[in-house]
């Protein structure tokens, strides 16, 4: 009987002491699991720190091969990441002034080439509006003797009403305003071209009558 009571308190005591094993293990095991979360959102957001540093430092100094939009686009990543580093947080500072200057320069650029691919539009529509009275004068500059210039000019004569028709040349636009050179008439303005053998100017507006007959020329300078 003694032997048999011994045993059972044997058989309880291993039992706790299983129990108590077992409660003390799961809690060193919780703690460890903690710790290595901690410990790998620390390594995580270290790493995140350095390529964050090395990515804006790159940007800064112009050592990417991104355009605008993908360095743009890797700054909105970095700053989502909420990184409370010093360092970072300036260099992020820094780098947004630079892209915004990078970007107003990108607008202002493609501005530029949209008013002049829309001006060299014009200059073309007004080539083949005008392109009559632009080969009338390019034909009398390029005469290769004096009694072909001469025809030109009759020729040429034949599109104005009359020989004294005004042409105004336009040396110099600002604001909105023209500068012009002294006026002449057409019949001078051809004589002119035959001297001198050589055109430097393009038909900027013409005038014309009823009859469709050109009461006034206006060139510019090339």
């Amino acid at each position: 009987m003694k032997n048999t009571n011994q045993f059972r308190l044997a058989s309880r005591f291993l039992l706790l002491m299983l129990m108590a094993a077992l409660v003390l293990g799961g809690t060193t095991g919780c703690k460890s699991k903690k710790k290595i979360a901690r410990e790998k959102a620390a390594a995580e957001y270290a790493a995140r720190v350095e390529q964050a540093k090395k990515d804006l430092t790159a940007i800064l100094n112009d050592a990417t091969d991104w355009s605008l939009a993908e360095k743009e686009a890797r700054v909105k990543t970095i700053k989502s990441w909420n990184l409370q580093d010093e360092e970072v947080l300036k260099l992020i500072d820094q780098v947004e002034d630079k892209l915004a200057r990078e970007r107003a320069d990108a607008l202002r650029k493609a501005e530029e080439e949209r008013l002049k691919k829309a001006e060299e539009e014009r200059n073309k529509a007004k080539a083949t509006k005008y392109s009559d009275v632009e080969t009338a004068l390019l034909s009398v500059a390029a005469a290769p003797d004096l009694a072909t210039a001469n025809a030109k000019i009759n020729q040429a004569l034949q599109l104005f009403a009359t020989p004294d028709a005004p042409v105004l040349i336009i040396i110099s636009q600002d604001g909105g305003f023209n500068d012009y050179d002294r006026p002449t008439t057409i019949r001078h303005y051809l004589e002119y071209l035959k001297d001198q053998k050589v055109y430097r100017n393009v038909v900027e507006q013409v005038k014309y009558d009823a009859n469709g007959k050109i009461i006034e020329l206006e060139l510019i300078k090339k």
